[in-house]
């Protein structure tokens, strides 16, 4: 959904009025030279958005904003209470305010349900004593992003049937807390949650992070008192803003909970260059022709399609989107790995070591590609790309074994060293015929563990929950005899080395 370069000089007015009604345009070439001086190689965004990928490219209309809010000093109480009342005419909610992106408009929110606008209440926080202290979130909601609801000290209460969603309401409870995708997974109707929540005086948020905002709001329309969305995503305004629509009441408190002000807020700043680009980014969502830019996605995936199936043994699909978050169609192109020599993982990796980087998801014997955050001609670099490796797939070498190595069944405790910090583990695990299974214990979790041993070499997996999250671990090492060492992957949070010894009891 994004336009590139060739729109940089673009003002406000009619030019720009007119381009937010049209596709998408050709991008202007020498994109990314400012990441190419400090060794950093742009990718093409064949995933869709996410902040890793540091999300969507912001229309033209909010760099011209935020260039000229830049310019000037001004107020922020004024200015924020300026931008409500426009952010209200323009999405027919009561009142709204930008946020340094979705997850502090959760906290936020929270804040607010819980201190109000009362100073020495706000000053507390993240000291709950003597306040409402709790916020109900069904188990279908829960998610990592709920986190910044956990952070202002909150204990979260987690209902799984429609019994215990009603007897969790009470006097302690600040707020309920919904994720938007999640809404029809739960054992109640949206509008039977917040008629119950609202018998209790509790407001309800609903996290929409991703997903497409809907004039009137669909969740608002349902009883949500607010909702919260990423800015840098479909809206496609500065990365590190959010939107927060809903009461003016809980919204005003929100923002007094926020920098400026000193509450719990405060580091959580968002400057008025975001906020006027974000203000920019909603007005020019109701311009934009989304129908012209479905089509110009299904035109991007045709492309694609194309080429892959030039390959022999090569079959595509199209994909309606499932939910309301990375709302457009996607091409799924499947084979088979042992014919065709490589897996989806495997092909997936050539394309990111590639030149151009191509970013796609990935499974065992598909690759699926996500026009959403494509940008006007990637879609014919990726189609010579995606038909190239899977005419000639770069065969990732096995590694040698020397003998049957040693079992591995049994007691092992684990030392991890961290890029900071070190921890001791524990595995226990049983063997048959090379397939592992067992449990991995941390310091404070444990969760399944399985994998495989080749030879001497070893691969176990496990995943660890702890409130909305999970944490993955990836063992990857050598054994021999009573020793094991080798390096876990910890996904988003790196990796870090680890040696293991058998235990003898």
């Amino acid at each position: 959904m994004n336009r590139r370069e060739v729109f940089r000089g673009m003002r406000t007015g009619f030019l720009a009025s007119v381009a937010a009604r049209l596709p998408l345009r050709a991008a202007a070439n020498g994109a990314g030279s400012i990441y190419a001086r400090i060794g950093v190689r742009p990718v093409i965004n064949c995933k869709g958005t996410f902040t890793i990928l540091s999300g969507s490219q912001s229309l033209p209309e909010v760099k011209q904003a935020m260039d000229e809010a830049s310019r000037h000093y001004v107020h922020l109480d004024e200015l924020m209470d300026g931008v409500g009342r426009r952010l209200a005419e323009l999405t027919r909610a009561e009142w709204g305010i930008v946020t340094a992106g979705c997850a502090a408009a959760l906290t936020h929110a929270t804040a607010a349900c819980m201190a109000g606008a009362n100073p020495e209440k706000m000053q507390r926080l993240p000291d709950t004593a003597g306040l409402r202290h709790e916020v109900v979130m069904p188990r279908p909601s829960r998610n990592v992003y709920d986190h910044a609801i956990r952070m202002t000290g909150v204990k979260m209460v987690t209902p799984e049937s429609r019994e215990e969603f009603l007897a969790a309401l009470g006097p302690s409870t600040a707020m309920v807390a919904l994720l938007g995708e999640a809404v029809s997974h739960h054992p109640m109707t949206m509008e039977e949650m917040t008629e119950a929540a609202h018998r209790h005086g509790i407001p309800v948020i609903v996290d929409a992070a991703a997903e497409r905002l809907t004039i009137p709001n669909v969740y608002l329309a349902k009883g949500a008192d607010m909702v919260a969305y990423s800015g840098g995503k479909c809206l496609r305004g500065p990365q590190c803003a959010g939107l927060l629509l809903g009461r003016k009441d809980l919204l005003q408190a929100a923002w007094i909970n926020s920098a400026p002000h000193h509450a719990f807020g405060r580091s959580l700043k968002v400057g008025k260059e975001e906020i006027m680009g974000m203000l920019a980014a909603v007005e020019a969502w109701t311009r934009r022709d989304h129908d012209a830019e479905w089509k110009q996605w299904e035109g991007w995936l045709a492309a694609i399609r194309e080429q892959a199936e030039r390959v022999p043994g090569v079959h595509t699909e199209k994909l309606m989107p499932q939910g309301p978050s990375n709302y457009a169609p996607q091409l799924r192109i499947s084979w088979d790995p042992a014919k065709l020599g490589a897996t989806g993982l495997e092909i997936a990796d050539t394309l990111l070591a590639g030149d151009p980087r191509i970013v796609v998801p990935a499974a065992e014997s598909s690759l699926t590609v996500m026009p959403y955050m494509m940008m006007p001609g990637d879609d014919r670099v990726v189609a010579e790309k995606v038909r190239a490796v899977l005419s000639n797939p770069l065969r990732r070498a096995k590694p040698a074994e020397s003998g049957g190595g040693a079992p591995v069944a049994g007691q092992w405790d684990v030392h991890l060293e961290f890029v900071r910090g070190e921890a001791s583990h524990t595995l226990y695990l049983e063997e048959d015929a090379g397939k592992l299974r067992g449990q991995h214990r941390g310091e404070f979790l444990a969760g399944d563990a399985r994998g495989t041993r080749e030879g001497s070499h070893v691969r176990l997996r496990s995943a660890h929950r702890y409130e909305g999250t999970v944490l993955e671990y990836r063992f990857d090492g050598r054994v021999s005899g009573g020793s094991m060492s080798g390096t876990v992957d910890l996904g988003e949070y790196g990796t870090a080395k680890f040696t293991a010894k058998r235990h003898w009891a």
